[in-house]
């Protein structure tokens, strides 16, 4: 692979992140960009790239299940009152170029293309920032534009029927792990108690390592989580979680989430304080 196809995140002079540009995969796993490996400043790996259990899970990016019906996610399609089904109808986010590329950073210009088809184009800013000597921060926001002549909308197999499986958006596909890691956010903890709710942020705790996931803006706040740790270690911001979002033709939906990554097994105070030095103004 050329140095053209990817793209090395670095925080004070130290590797924690490889962006994959272009991506050779099949179609079903609706090839894309993803950050991957990412790891902590000690280089404890935290993300995992087409595991046994989802072969469509790509580290860190975006990935939406249903886009005016094509799938941008990878995988099965769930289909209301038939359930998962291989379905011919997969995207490709392809990247276009980097407007800015620092070790510290990018801005990149994506297509989603579908049919032949392009349906949105995305600007993807991701930067990081050392915040101690054992915490850094990845800062993700994506802007997805509808580059068609008619209206959009984006949906999740929860909005096609399937309750509790709003996925879709920014997603992390966390390190699996001999036991299952710990998940909580200021005021809830456990899975069952922290899925499909909106809190400011929320911590995924394995061994040696901690996630702490807040949004950054007051939209993206207002997404509830997705969060899986007992089937496997993944969180994501719910585009989609009650309703289809509707994008009309010429207009953006934006969302931010800056991830703390950090060395070691995190208790609530700590979290809370790595994420407000995180996204403090």
């Amino acid at each position: 692979m050329t140095p053209h196809d990817t793209a090395v995140l670095r925080v004070a002079g130290r590797p924690v992140g490889r962006y994959v540009t272009r991506p050779e995969l099949p179609a079903r796993l609706s090839p894309r960009p993803y950050l991957h490996p990412v790891t902590t400043l000690a280089g404890t790996a935290v993300t995992e790239l087409s595991p046994a259990d989802h072969t469509h899970h790509l580290g860190v990016g975006v990935a939406v299940p249903d886009v005016e019906g094509h799938n941008f996610w990878g995988g099965r399609t769930f289909v209301r009152d038939q359930g998962p089904t291989e379905l011919d109808n997969h995207g490709v986010q392809r990247h276009t170029g980097f407007q800015l590329r620092d070790p510290d950073g990018f801005v990149e210009e994506l297509r989603w293309v579908a049919s032949g088809a392009e349906l949105l184009r995305e600007r993807r800013t991701v930067a990081t920032t050392e915040l101690t000597d054992t915490a850094w921060a990845l800062d993700f926001t994506f802007s997805l534009t509808n580059v068609t002549s008619d209206p959009l909308s984006i949906g999740s197999p929860a909005t096609n029927g399937r309750p509790g499986a709003a996925y879709g958006g920014f997603f992390w596909r966390a390190r699996k792990e001999d036991s299952e890691p710990d998940v909580f956010t200021p005021d809830t903890e456990g899975e069952e108690a922290v899925h499909g709710n909106r809190a400011d942020w929320l911590a995924l705790v394995g061994t040696g390592w901690t996630l702490v996931f807040a949004g950054a803006t007051d939209r993206t706040r207002r997404d509830p989580w997705f969060v899986r740790t007992a089937e496997y270690p993944g969180v994501g911001s719910s585009l989609a979680h009650g309703e289809r979002v509707p994008i009309e033709p010429g207009d953006t939906v934006v969302r931010r989430v800056v991830t703390v990554v950090a060395d070691g097994r995190l208790d609530r105070d700590a979290a809370g304080a790595l994420v407000r030095k995180a996204v403090s103004p």
